[in-house]
């Protein structure tokens, strides 16, 4: 890691979406949301910013695991938080938010992006942690994209369409 990149990272590192004095703080969301446990949360917060440090680090696109991802759309949510605090002071780069357009070839690319991340990230940091990205990925994602899908279902068959109306992408 060059000294650049370092300091880079202890920003990151001490940066906090968490707002003193909120009632309903960030990490506490995201818990919820999520059905994770609060400490469970904090972890997939702290690779977060391990992740957002990879893409600035290694100026290469980068794929998410699942958890991330789903820090990453709620931190997306509190736009002076992302925009202003985390992107323009932190990481002294604005980072969007790319996601898939559908398609094999495009599910071929996030995997090979996906992949790309994995071996990035055993470079900067070493061993990956297999809550995050280990087997346990995909049943966790799986579940949360039950829990949508049952949401979904029940705001149709009570007659709410306004989930339906938004330009917000529902993954499952």
């Amino acid at each position: 890691m060059t000294p650049e990149q370092a300091k880079l990272w202890e920003r990151i590192r001490l940066f906090s979406p968490d707002e003193p004095g909120d009632a309903y703080i960030f990490s506490e969301r995201l818990a919820y949301e999520n059905r994770w446990s609060y400490e469970y949360a904090l972890r997939a917060l702290e690779e977060y910013k391990r992740f957002m440090f990879l893409i600035c680090a290694s100026g290469q696109q980068l794929t998410p695991s699942d958890q991330v991802d789903q820090v990453w759309h709620l931190h997306l949510l509190y736009t002076k938080s992302y925009w202003d605090e985390f992107c323009e002071t932190i990481l002294g780069r604005k980072v969007h938010h790319m996601p898939t357009r559908g398609g094999q070839q495009e599910s071929a690319r996030f995997q090979h992006l996906y992949r790309q991340t994995l071996d990035i990230y055993r470079h900067f940091s070493g061993r990956l942690p297999r809550e995050i990205y280990g087997l346990q990925r995909s049943r966790q994602y799986r579940q949360l994209g039950m829990f949508w899908l049952r949401r979904l279902r029940r705001r149709i068959s009570s007659g709410h369409t306004s989930l339906l109306n938004t330009s917000q992408t529902l993954y499952l």
